[in-house]
């Protein structure tokens, strides 16, 4: 038995009962012992956050960078370590493990610079002798509630910026992914962040989470993960008049165009679709692809997703790691299934494959000859599952693309600028990626899409004090 991961409340690490924490890639291998949470722990971590606040809302600017800046440094340094766990706790292959990681590093030493940055204005009030002033101020105690596909990456730009800006937190990270949240919330408090600001209760959504929607000294929620989930907390908030903010799913279209460099068309499309094992709500799964490049471009995609390496993520020359968990290798498999049925043709892969060790592997798959009302072109597998849909011209393809209820991300592959210049204009969603892969974005701009795949302020970047702070206009006659 390893050694058991507590939760930590009001300033104390709070045992209880244990969840194995199982790798994906050999689930004969349990990665650590982690706590599960009550409702009464949840309950106590909001009361914690609560008392916290009094004095973190006022403590200095100078204190909270430093806290940041010391976090991000510390998983800077440890990146190939905590690297290693996540790809161990979720799937995602070494090299992209250790990348999000220093991702989460720089996204602590942003928040770190953006408390040095908080600003207001001074302005004349339409009656003289009057001044108004327009300042931020920290919303209050805060529920993050964080998904399972990218472990640290979303903890950290949902933490950094909450701390950053002078709330208090109560942290509930995805049951199948606890390790990366742990560490980050261990790192903090061992840099000097005081008792309370940050609580993390690991456990249940069901349970915990729950508590956290039911509470009404929660003053605002950061929610990322299903789209039903995400309307029970906009509706569990809304009892309460809270803020909150949410990051849902996507169904993202790539478009190439017949004028597509080939090789730029299949490498963009290979790593939107199937890299991080097609875990990412940005992943491009709807390819729509114009009538002259369709032969080719299939063949060659194809060919590069023979190519493509399944095996255990922590192994040397793995491209695509093990799929999370059974029920979501289970959900890949159904929509397969479903797509066949409908008359999709698969080209390659699709097929569960074992390795040396027991777990979670599916092979990419590519489906031709798909429509755009097929259930596979409208609902998120969440998978390395990618479909092609061949359109006659642009206009069509366009018009295809943004034929979907979400609109998180939106690509187009095209030497035209023409094209480039219009895309970006008239797609329907809130990133837009030209000549490159739909997933894959920077720590220091803002995240979030439209239509059902998002609500609320965006996330990341300076725009992360839209939800994090709330405006005070205050009026002073000297």
């Amino acid at each position: 038995m390893s050694e058991l991961h507590k939760n930590y409340i009001g300033g104390e690490w709070v045992g209880g009962d244990a969840r194995p924490n199982i790798n994906p890639s050999n689930t004969n291998e349990v990665v650590g012992e982690y706590a599960q949470g009550t409702a009464a722990d949840a309950k106590a971590a909001i009361d914690a956050a609560t008392d916290a606040f009094k004095t973190w809302s006022l403590s200095g600017i100078q204190q909270r960078h430093d806290i940041l800046k010391a976090t991000g440094d510390e998983i800077l340094a440890r990146k190939e370590e905590i690297g290693r766990l996540l790809a161990r706790e979720e799937g995602k292959t070494l090299p992209e493990a250790i990348g999000e990681t220093a991702r989460a590093a720089q996204i602590f030493h942003f928040f770190a610079g953006e408390t040095l940055r908080m600003a207001g204005e001074i302005l004349p009030s339409v009656r003289p002798g009057i001044e108004v002033t327009v300042t931020r101020e920290p919303v209050g105690v805060v529920g993050l509630i964080t998904p399972w596909n990218f472990p640290i990456a979303i903890p950290a730009w949902k933490l950094a910026p909450a701390i950053a800006y002078g709330n208090t937190v109560v942290l509930k990270p995805a049951d199948l992914v606890p390790g990366c949240a742990w560490t980050i919330v261990d790192i903090l408090v061992r840099n000097g962040l005081p008792k309370g600001v940050v609580n993390l209760v690991m456990g249940r959504g069901s349970v915990v989470g729950q508590v956290i929607l039911e509470s009404p000294k929660v003053n605002a929620v950061s929610f990322t993960g299903s789209v039903g989930t995400g309307k029970k907390v906009a509706e569990a908030s809304i009892q309460v008049m809270r803020k909150f903010q949410l990051e849902m799913g996507g169904k993202n279209p790539t478009i190439v165009l017949d004028d597509a460099d080939l090789k730029v068309a299949v490498e963009t499309t290979a790593n939107s679709a199937f890299f991080s094992t097609g875990q990412r709500c940005t992943a491009s799964s709807r390819l729509i692809v114009t009538e002259q490049i369709h032969d080719k471009f299939v063949e060659a995609l194809a060919a590069r997703i023979k190519d493509l390496v399944v095996d255990d993520s922590i192994k040397q020359g793995t491209h695509i790691g093990p799929v999370v968990d059974q029920s979501q290798l289970d959900q890949d498999l159904k929509y397969i299934q479903i797509a066949k049925d409908e008359g999709g043709t698969l080209v390659v892969g699709g097929d569960r494959i074992e390795r040396e060790n027991p777990g979670f592997f599916l092979q990419p798959a590519l489906f031709t000859g798909t429509t755009p009302d097929m259930r596979i072109n409208k609902e998120e597998v969440f998978g390395p599952v990618a479909s092609v849909i061949k359109v006659k011209d642009y206009e069509e393809a366009l018009a295809v693309a943004n034929d979907t209820p979400f609109g998180l991300a939106s690509g187009i592959v095209t030497t035209s600028l023409k094209h480039a210049s219009h895309f970006r204009r008239n797609a329907e969603a809130g990133m837009v990626m030209v000549n490159l892969p739909t997933a894959g974005v920077d720590y220091h701009v803002p995240f979030g899409g439209r239509k059902a795949s998002s609500y609320g302020p965006r996330e990341q970047g300076k725009y992360a004090a839209e939800f994090f702070t709330t405006v005070k206009t205050s009026y002073t006659q000297p």
